[in-house]
């Protein structure tokens, strides 16, 4: 099934045909957005918000959450709705409460952007002791998602992105260094989240298909773009490359969430060079996402681990 999904989403005709079509009306559709105050993220909600969606704002620091949101409404006086979604990421318990209160609040779920992240910091465990890449990037978005799941089911088309990167090409996934067993290797580490996300992604979509729902999964990459996720890379490294922004980058996400020709199980990125830079079009999911005996591990042991409601 992922061979046949690998197949479909690298097709080059099909990936010429497909433009970014994303000016759809939003209004009094729902969206959570992870790691809104800032970078992708931020530019993320904000073109939804001015599409007239209602947007969560989610991110861990209230301060920094509610300033984003002054910024929103700075940049665009009119738009749908911005709340702040306050939750941690790193813990699980802290998504399980942020998720009940969306379920107490709101009818309906639209769009579920699992965009937040953290790129190679030092040496760290999440609150549930997982090395913090890991614990966030993709342990976060699993539960959250899964909490979330019945909400989701219940909207039509509704639609789940989760970022990815680069950086899942060739990396691999290590059941027994998801805790810091091993001497820590901030680009190792951070590999294995992006390439979990991605796997995360295309598990899901398959098994919403063998389930008949209508939820669909889908996956996005930003290619080289300028954002606060960089602040620990080398400097020498990072003034080498050429950037996008922030919101030239965030433009694969919400070709994703947007597109009217998108499907589930496709991988959006920039169409340039090693997808580096571009505009948004179909992207090459590596080998080391489509082997499909580890994906389905990889989901059982994160449901277990999360107790989530996926009921797959």
């Amino acid at each position: 099934m992922l061979f046949a999904i690998y197949l479909l989403i690298n097709d080059r005709p099909l990936y010429n045909k497909l433009n970014n079509k994303n000016s759809m009306e939003l209004t009094g559709k729902i969206a959570i957005v992870t790691g809104a105050n800032t970078g992708l993220g931020f530019e993320t909600a904000l073109d939804l918000y001015q599409k007239g969606a209602k947007v969560y704002v989610g991110c861990r620091d209230e301060e920094k959450g509610l300033d984003a949101i002054m910024r929103m409404k700075t940049i665009s006086e009119t738009g749908g709705e911005l709340v702040l979604g306050l939750f941690d990421l790193g813990s699980i318990n802290s998504v399980k409460a942020f998720a009940e209160k969306i379920i107490s609040t709101e009818k309906s779920l639209d769009l579920l952007i699992n965009n937040a992240g953290v790129m190679i910091p030092p040496s760290a465990k999440s609150e549930d002791g997982f090395e913090l890449q890991f614990g966030v990037n993709f342990i976060g978005h699993f539960t959250l998602t899964g909490q979330l799941f019945n909400l989701l089911e219940s909207t039509p088309n509704a639609r789940v992105v989760t970022l990815s990167s680069i950086a899942h090409r060739g990396a691999s996934i290590d059941f027994d260094n998801f805790k810091l067993e091993k001497p820590y290797n901030n680009w190792r580490e951070y590999s294995q989240s992006k390439l979990a996300d991605i796997i995360f992604a295309l598990e899901f979509e398959k098994r919403l298909r063998a389930n008949n729902c209508q939820t669909i999964s889908l996956a996005a990459h930003p290619g080289f773009s300028k954002t606060d996720l960089q602040k620990n890379m080398d400097k020498a490294m990072l003034d080498s490359l050429e950037l996008m922004t922030a919101k030239e980058g965030a433009q694969p996400t919400l070709a994703a969430c947007l597109h009217p020709d998108a499907k589930g199980g496709q991988y959006w990125g920039p169409d340039g060079h090693n997808e580096q830079k571009g505009k948004p079009a179909l992207a090459k999911i590596d080998a080391a996402a489509l082997n499909e005996d580890l994906n389905a591990k990889l989901w059982d042991w994160a449901k277990e681990t999360t107790q989530t409601n996926f009921p797959f």
